[in-house]
């Protein structure tokens, strides 16, 4: 079986890891740091809005099971997109919403996905999903890896 891995910000990468571990087809859920310009960033150095990353989850799901697209409109649906370097109350460019795609197929469908959805009037305001390539990832530290789960928290 050959996993492929898709790359998402959606604001804390709690409750998106959380989201997407619920999905039938998705092997596994890191939490970590992407987009940024200094390498193995720390939490304390994210959080301060210096570094450029961006809290992501890298998702790794078998495309027999799940495609590509499905897993873009999830996340669509579990974050506002048209919310500029902000998610709920969650403030800074650490939360902004980004799609890093792997391929030139993701690419494609991630434009598409954020054009049609764009175009369908859901949002009054515009979506300012960033769609990139993927950089470096980097692992967040370890505390933060299935943090709900951890701590006994149900998330919906």
């Amino acid at each position: 079986m050959d996993s492929q891995k898709a790359t998402f910000g959606a604001g804390c990468f709690w409750g998106v890891e959380a989201a997407f571990l619920k999905i039938d087809g998705v092997i596994d859920v890191t939490s970590g740091y992407g987009g940024g310009n200094i390498n193995n960033p720390t939490y304390e150095q994210v959080c301060s809005d210096t570094t450029g990353h961006v809290e992501i989850v890298e998702i790794k799901f078998d495309p027999e099971k799940i495609s590509y697209d499905r897993l873009v409109e999830v996340f669509f649906d579990i974050h506002d997109p048209t919310t500029l370097n902000r998610q709920g109350p969650d403030f800074g460019s650490q939360y902004r919403s980004a799609i890093f795609y792997h391929s030139s197929q993701q690419q494609i469908a991630a434009e598409q996905a954020k054009h049609a959805l764009d175009a369908s009037g859901r949002y009054r305001n515009s979506i300012v999903t960033e769609i990139t390539a993927a950089s470096s990832f980097f692992p967040a530290e370890e505390y933060h890896q299935r943090y709900f789960q951890k701590r006994g928290i149900a998330h919906h």
